[in-house]
C-alpha cells in the first residue's frame, strides 16, 4: 500500500490516534482492514482507483445503514453512520456536479442510440459507461435512477 491515497489514510489514522478521535480512528481502521483484505484475497498491490472503489463500497454500506436506522427510528445509530460516511467522503474525489452528470448521461444516451440498443441492454451499456466516467464522483444509485427516467422518455 504505497500509493498516495493509502499513505493519506495511514497519516489520517495516526492523526486520529494522536487526537484521541475514536469515531474517526475506528472508521479509518475499518477502511484499512478492507484494503488489507482485498490485497490478501487477490494477492495484488492496491492502486488509488482500487482504494476509491473500496471507499465507495463502504460509503454505500453507510448510506444503506443510515436509511435502515432512520426508518427504524434509531437516530443515534443513524447519526453514527453519518459521521462515518463524512469521514469516508474526505478520501473520495470531489463529486461531479449535476451538470457533469447530466452531460455524461446525454453522451451515454447518444452512444446507446447510435448502437440501436433498447431496454435492459441499453441500461446496462449506459451504466457501464457512466460507472467509468463518474467513478468515485457520483452516487451511482442516483445516476441509475436518472438513467431509468431518461430511458422511459
Amino acid at each position: 500500500m504505497s500509493t498516495g491515497l493509502a499513505s493519506q489514510i495511514s497519516d489520517a489514522v495516526k492523526s486520529a490516534m494522536r487526537a484521541h478521535d475514536s469515531v474517526r480512528l475506528g472508521t479509518l481502521r475499518l477502511l484499512q482492514a478492507a484494503m488489507k483484505q482485498k490485497m490478501v484475497d487477490e494477492r495484488i498491490e492496491l492502486d488509488d482507483a482500487m482504494i476509491i472503489a473500496i471507499i465507495e463500497k463502504q460509503a454505500k454500506q453507510r448510506r444503506e445503514s443510515i436509511a435502515a436506522f432512520d426508518s427504524a427510528g434509531r437516530t443515534d445509530s443513524a447519526n453514527q453512520e453519518r459521521a462515518e460516511l463524512d469521514i469516508l467522503k474526505e478520501f473520495l474525489p470531489q463529486g461531479a456536479s449535476p451538470e457533469e452528470i447530466a452531460a455524461a448521461i446525454d453522451a451515454a444516451v447518444s452512444q446507446v442510440q447510435a448502437k440501436g440498443l433498447q431496454g435492459g441492454a441499453a441500461m446496462g451499456a449506459m451504466m457501464g459507461q457512466l460507472k467509468t466516467a463518474l467513478a468515485g464522483r457520483a452516487d451511482m444509485a442516483a445516476v441509475s435512477a436518472q438513467v431509468k427516467a431518461r430511458l422511459a422518455e
